[in-house]
């Protein structure tokens, strides 16, 4: 398994991957197919051009993404000591393999390495146990859950709000 962040190049396989996991996992996303399926490749390049503070990673198997995850930071100024996960997706035949702890790890070790940012934060599906007990094993904490914070389809999900501090400076 190769963990890396993603380039403008990476564009294609990218898009593919993750209009997969809107469509096999809508309860897990903020976004959904219908909104990203028709995205020119143009712009998910954009998204991929790499910020020194945020990207996102991409795990590879024999140079086929199986999994992406997200680092964003905040870009006001008052809030610019606040990054977050965002978009984490594994593809089912890869999972068990410690692809999205890997994925974790890259991010954190990014965000780690920010002058002035001092904690991640994080949304998860509430019923996403799998998930929420990954965020945990890195110590990020619950600090709220929204009810109904998600429509899918003609229902609602509730969200849970993680936070873990990374930096007292």
């Amino acid at each position: 398994m190769d963990i890396r962040r993603l380039v403008p190049t990476d564009a294609l396989a990218f898009q593919a991957l993750r209009l997969a996991g809107l469509q096999r996992h809508p309860e897990a996303f903020g976004s959904s197919y219908e909104e990203e399926k028709d995205w020119p490749l143009e712009r998910v390049r954009e998204w991929l051009t790499a910020r020194p503070d945020a990207g996102v990673f991409g795990a590879f198997e024999n140079e086929r993404l199986v999994g992406v995850l997200g680092l964003g930071r905040q870009t006001r100024r008052n809030f610019s000591h606040v990054g977050f996960l965002w978009g984490m997706y594994v593809q089912a035949d890869a999972m068990g393999r410690g692809i999205g702890r890997a994925l974790v790890d890259a991010a954190l070790a990014l965000a780690r390495s920010q002058p002035g940012l001092r904690h991640i934060t994080l949304q998860v599906n509430a019923e996403n146990r799998a998930a929420i007990a990954l965020y945990r094993s890195f110590g990020f904490v619950e600090i709220g859950r929204e009810p109904d914070a998600m429509r899918v389809g003609n229902g609602f999900c509730d969200d849970i709000r993680m936070y873990l501090p990374i930096s007292t400076h």
